[in-house]
């Protein structure tokens, strides 16, 4: 299950021809995404298990959950785009029902980023789960 904005994310990389076109498409992303306000850089939502800076804010509302995100790699702040086009609008049991590794599978993130980012990814995704189920 993805949704709409993941599937868009999913057709743009089946698009493009090679890593180089991706890696820069992921940099993009982070790019266009908004900025975490100061106030929330703080060390209760900062995830742990990054080589990078990252800091995720939760925020659910009426059952859908959403989040905002940040980091100091721009490659990472990416992928933080990534995910919150996988996950934000879900319901809370839509959320925990992402099979995220696979999803992520689709884009060929796996194949492509260093152990520690996908140990990154990891932490990301189990600090969103985790919130899920809280």
């Amino acid at each position: 299950m993805a949704t709409e904005a993941f599937e868009d994310i999913a057709d743009t990389f089946a698009f493009l021809d090679d890593w180089e076109d991706r890696y820069r498409h992921v940099i993009e992303l982070g790019k266009a995404m908004a900025p975490l306000e100061e106030a929330f850089k703080v060390p209760a939502l900062k995830v742990q298990g990054c080589a990078s800076q990252v800091w995720l804010r939760p925020m659910v509302s009426e059952g859908r959950f959403d989040f905002q995100g940040e980091s100091d790699a721009l490659i990472v702040r990416g992928l933080i785009a990534i995910l919150h086009a996988l996950y934000s609008g879900l319901t809370l049991a839509e959320v925990l029902a992402v099979d995220a590794q696979a999803e992520l599978a689709r884009l060929g993130l796996t194949d492509h980023l260093s152990a520690q980012r996908s140990n990154g990814v990891r932490a990301m995704v189990q600090r969103i789960r985790e919130t899920a189920s809280a």
